[in-house]
């Protein structure tokens, strides 16, 4: 059974708030049921719905060849996803920006950009969770510390990092106290044997992919166990299950932009999870089976716009073969069109390390390739000259406008969260 515990408020002495916010107030913290103590049964609608996301993931990994055939293109759907994870917490910036100060930071540039900084750290931590945590024997209570360490390193909340909370934290309502909160999580004291059932629940193989990496979110964010960044953290955990269990041994499918868009069905399908009865009551088991059902569909609307984006970048770089006509096999020009999709902005040096060529050989091949519209020069940082692949770029920017769209065209349904705009001249529709 969960538990409500009734708990006090009170504001500390001198803590400056405005005196509307220093009344005092009763609360209650909720501890949900433990994972590991449930058994969990699917009905028939709701096991058909996991079955389906679970080979729209598998047909994303074996069918889209282009994606298992180029880690290149696998790296860019991940750092969109990461992408989606900040914005629904509000931190917005765009591929271009983001893709500018990763070079920057590549070539040991001071970080002047203060929101693309937290955003890298979520690709950071995303592509750590993804690469090294779900290769562990176990996932352990260390590595979700490891994965949020990465995700406040070098902000103002770095103090914070890779720490489990020691005080209450709250959801909606008032940035003062709990008092109006829309969900108040368990005590601090409740949260690291919390934590390590939830890791134990990870480690099984008892249920769908799908479905344990859907009851393990949820479970998280029920939890809140850090002090901020709770919502990326727990989103890594999505795709730290999905390889693990084999699911997307290559390709990530970006659930976090279909997430964003229907975000307030979001919500409510957390909140659904968060039952009061019995885990066996008929509210607890329709609150799970709305929620498997909203993160099924959005897993397979996730791998939808996959696919999709990954016929649009091979459509560009079979435009880009056309107009550069002949290139030896193996150059350095043929490597870059190949790599080009996983690194868009790219300096000599980057270029040289991504396809692993000299970079007299990349000096060579960047000519052609500016004259031919494949890469545009422009900077990165303060006065490094970079070059962009426009056209990838444009098709990352309609990826994330699409996924904006409930109806996944921007035409028919405005985006429901801010996106970037599209290059004027760029394909429409998106």
């Amino acid at each position: 059974m969960p538990e409500l515990i009734k708990l006090r408020w009170e504001a500390a002495p001198a803590s400056g708030l405005p005196r509307s916010a220093q009344r005092g107030c009763d609360y209650d913290a909720y501890v949900p049921d433990r994972l590991t103590d449930r058994a969990f049964t699917f009905r028939a609608e709701t096991a058909a719905d996991i079955a389906d996301a679970e080979r729209a993931v598998e047909r994303l990994n074996a069918d889209a060849r282009g994606l298992a055939d180029s880690e290149a293109v696998a790296r860019l759907l991940l750092r969109a996803e990461a992408v989606a994870s900040s914005r629904i917490e509000g931190l917005e910036v765009g591929g271009r920006r983001l893709l500018r100060a990763q070079v920057a930071a590549d070539l040991g540039e001071p970080a002047g950009d203060v929101g693309a900084v937290e955003v890298l750290n979520n690709v950071e931590a995303m592509r750590w969770a993804v690469d090294d945590v779900s290769d562990a024997d176990a996932i352990t209570v260390d590595h979700l510390r490891g994965i949020h360490e990465r995700l406040l390193a070098g902000t103002a909340l770095q103090r914070h990092a890779g720490r489990l909370r020691e005080e209450q934290n709250w959801i909606g309502g008032s940035s003062y106290n709990p008092c109006s909160a829309a969900f108040v999580p368990p005590p601090h004291e409740r949260v690291p044997e919390l934590l390590e059932d939830l890791c134990a629940f990870c480690n099984g193989v008892a249920l769908p992919a799908v479905a344990q990496a859907a009851l393990a979110h949820a479970q998280f964010e029920t939890i809140h166990p850090f002090v901020d960044g709770n919502g990326r953290t727990g989103r890594a955990l999505i795709h730290v299950v999905l390889r693990r269990r084999g699911l997307a041994p290559t390709v990530v499918p970006p659930i976090s932009l279909v997430l964003a868009t229907w975000s307030r069905a979001y919500v409510d399908g957390l909140t659904a999870t968060r039952h009061r009865d019995a885990p066996t009551s008929p509210a607890a088991i329709d609150g799970v089976h709305d929620w498997l059902e909203l993160f099924a569909a959005a897993t397979r609307r996730a791998v939808d716009d996959a696919m999709s984006y990954e016929q649009r970048v091979r459509e560009v770089q079979r435009a880009w073969r056309e107009r550069l006509g002949r290139v030896r096999a193996g150059s350095a020009a043929a490597r870059l069109i190949e790599a080009l999709p996983g690194a868009p902005i790219v300096t000599v040096r980057s270029a040289a390390a991504l396809i692993g060529r000299s970079e007299q050989a990349v000096n060579e091949a960047v000519p052609r390739l500016v004259a031919a519209g494949v890469l545009r020069q422009s900077t990165a940082g303060r006065r490094n000259r970079a070059f962009e692949a426009t056209e990838l770029i444009d098709a990352f920017t309609d990826l994330e406008r699409r996924l904006a769209s409930p109806a996944g065209d921007t035409r028919i349904s405005a985006p429901r969260r801010r996106v970037p705009h599209r290059r004027a001249g760029g394909p429409a529709g998106n």
